[in-house]
């Protein structure tokens, strides 16, 4: 069967289009990565305008027209700019267009910590290193390349494609991707976005298990939690210690997990990966999907943090802060605990299970709004969208080239356990998916830690890819 459907790839992609990626393509895929890279787009120390800037310039430099390449800047935020540019479809399809998003910030990085700068591009052993080579900046400049590269070839697409490129997912409170739909709908209006944030192809010793594109994703939410105290001369210690009750206070919530919940999704997920595991989690999936879930089976795939984030809700304490001097009592205790809410639960909602699992009324827990950066009595009581699975033009073509690209690991769609822009989209009523399509190796994940980076032959196959992709969803 695999040689008939490779031959009907054949005949639906061009020669041009399947062959391996040419070393032009390449060399300038290479060199906007590295451009984006050795820009720092921190919240605390970058300057997203000046990466939004620099990638303007490559489609002005490449033809696009002015009017089609545009720096949006929100009023009294300089450094919080964004790029949305239009590539021209032909005329007459009738169809509106397909949306391309990105996110140009980068979470923070110090030099200390790191064996490499984290913002300098560094290719060693065989990978890019560097703050944003997982997230995001690579698939940024994966789908910068692509339009640059249609444009070169002459390609005019089915119909209008938009490329976003955005300031604040990572923090902040300048997202680019609610301001523009609150600002600037018209020109990222479409129907229905590709995210590179999400997705991605999963690897064991180099051999992908699974093509992966996320079709849900959890609620992000942040709560403080606080115990205040009059505090003291520490020569007198009290059981009343802000610290000390904080601390037990984490440490019932950390024995008090969230219920296992699957959805369409999920179950999808589990019942394809299954195939593909070892024999003994291969057989707790099935269990896990049986009527009811074995307990057993849950409780063991629960302990793999990757299958434990798609069955719970998860909360966990990222940020404590406590005491203003070495000889008292503190008179303050905080911590920041940072959940990722399961599709149909609101904020506000699981703020009222953490008061239950805290079991301690003078522990205070307030919400805390990214967006305006304020700790709120309450949090938002609007629960998270349902899972909306891929349409079949987007299946059919990522089945496509997949079966090229990854003979034998099959698209598998899935719930991105962190939070995406797709969530602005979403709520906007545009279908959103994401296909980062980045081969990553299952227990080298590095996204927002240490010495991220991703192998340089996973990049160029993303280029190849992506390429193949858009060029099959455009008529290319």
């Amino acid at each position: 069967m695999r040689s008939i459907r490779l031959a009907m790839v054949a005949v639906l992609l061009p020669c041009a289009v399947l062959g391996q990626v040419d070393e032009a393509t390449r060399a300038l895929a290479r060199d906007i990565f590295r451009e984006l890279i050795q820009i720092n787009t921190t919240d605390s120390a970058g300057d997203n305008t000046a990466a939004a800037k620099a990638m303007a310039k490559r489609f002005l430099d490449a033809g696009f027209a002015p009017g089609d390449v545009q720096v949006l800047v929100p009023e009294g935020r300089a450094t919080k700019g964004n790029l949305v540019v239009r590539m021209r479809g032909a005329a007459g399809s009738g169809r509106k267009p397909i949306l391309l998003l990105g996110h140009l910030d980068v979470v923070e990085a110090r030099r200390e910590d790191w064996t490499t700068d984290p913002f300098e591009f560094v290719e060693k052993d065989g990978y890019f290193y560097g703050r944003g080579t997982e997230d995001m900046k690579d698939y940024v400049a994966v789908m910068v390349t692509t339009l640059l590269r249609f444009r070169r070839e002459g390609f005019v697409p089915s119909r209008d494609v938009i490329l976003a490129l955005t300031s604040d997912e990572e923090g902040g409170t300048a997202n680019g991707v609610d301001w523009l739909l609150k600002k600037h709908r018209g020109l990222v209006e479409a129907e229905f976005v590709l995210n590179g944030d999400a997705g991605g192809v999963t690897t064991e010793n180099g051999k992908a298990i699974d093509v992966g594109v996320a079709a849900a994703e959890k609620l992000y939410a942040d709560y403080q939690l606080t115990v205040t105290n009059p505090g003291g001369h520490s020569s007198r210690p009290t059981p009343e210690n802000a610290i000390y009750r904080l601390a037990a206070a984490l440490g019932r919530l950390e024995r008090a997990p969230f219920p296992l919940e699957l959805n369409p999704v999920t179950r999808g997920y589990f019942a394809k990966v299954a195939a593909h595991e070892t024999a003994r989690n291969a057989a707790d999936m099935k269990a896990l999907l049986g009527n009811p879930p074995d307990a057993g089976a849950v409780a063991r795939l629960s302990e793999d943090a990757r299958y434990n984030s798609l069955l719970h809700t998860t909360c966990v304490a990222t940020r404590l802060n406590a005491g203003h001097a070495n000889n008292a009592l503190p008179q303050t205790a905080q911590a920041v605990v940072n959940c990722r809410i399961l599709p149909g639960h609101s904020p506000e909602e699981i703020r009222g299970e953490l008061v239950k699992r805290v079991g301690d009324a003078k522990v205070a827990v307030r919400y805390v709004d990214g967006a305006t950066n304020t700790v709120m009595e309450r949090a938002p009581g609007q629960a998270g969208l349902a899972p909306a699975m891929p349409t079949a033009e987007v299946m059919q073509a990522l089945e496509r080239v997949a079966d090229t690209l990854w003979p034998g690991a099959g698209v598998v769609p899935n719930m991105e356990t962190g939070a995406s822009d797709s969530k602005y989209t979403l709520a906007a009523g545009m279908p959103s998916f994401g296909v980062g399509e980045i081969a990553i190796e299952r227990n080298d994940d590095r996204s927002h830690g240490k010495d991220e980076r991703i192998r340089v032959s996973s990049f160029y196959e993303a280029v190849d890819f992506f390429g193949r992709f858009l060029g099959s969803l455009t008529g290319k």
